[in-house]
């Protein structure tokens, strides 16, 4: 993975109906590429040399080839992690977020495919609490990429892109099924 040390100015991330979770269709112009999947819709932003977003949209919405030679890589590395969940993507992209957020990140990178820790666990290798690390957890704008979906709570999956159930659970439980996990 590469990281840079200067920090995008990224858009607000596009939410549904209140709980959902997932980016509002409003969005849609701004994606540069709609990968279709099992489990949703894949919205791909990039910046530049750099992948900046992947947000999760309803499986009906309509799909976009990839409009620059990034995000053609990036599809290329999704398809590749949905044939083989072993799969590691190798994608530019920055930790663009607070100093707590990029260290909960960079662990979150370290956890295998197959495998999940729990926030707490996280929260025990950062010194830290829970709660802060779901908080960046949901603050990931890159997921899959940053592997977000195995964290879980100690009793139980946990919370995805700020819901506590509906479609972003069923994401998630996709991805962990997918996975071995």
């Amino acid at each position: 993975m590469l990281q840079r040390d200067r920090h995008l100015s990224l858009p607000p991330l596009g939410r549904g109906r209140v709980g959902e979770g997932i980016a509002a269709p409003s969005m849609l112009e701004s994606f540069h590429a709609r990968l279709p999947t099992p489990f949703a819709v894949l919205g791909i932003r990039t910046a530049g040399e750099l992948l900046n977003g992947i947000e999760y949209l309803p499986r009906g919405v309509a799909t976009l080839a990839p409009t620059n030679n990034l995000a053609t890589k990036v599809c290329r590395q999704l398809e590749r992690y949905l044939d083989d969940p072993e799969f590691r993507f190798d994608l530019p992209f920055e930790f663009a977020g607070t100093a707590f957020q990029q260290r909960v990140w960079q662990a979150i990178c370290a956890i295998p495919s197959g495998k999940t820790l729990t926030y707490l666990d996280i929260a025990r290798q950062l010194k830290s609490a829970p709660r802060p690390v779901g908080g960046a957890c949901a603050a990931n704008r890159i997921p899959l990429v940053i592997p977000c979906h195995r964290v879980v709570a100690s009793g139980g999956i946990g919370g995805f892109m700020h819901a506590r159930g509906g479609a972003p659970l069923e994401i998630k439980r996709w991805l962990l099924r997918h996975e071995g996990a």
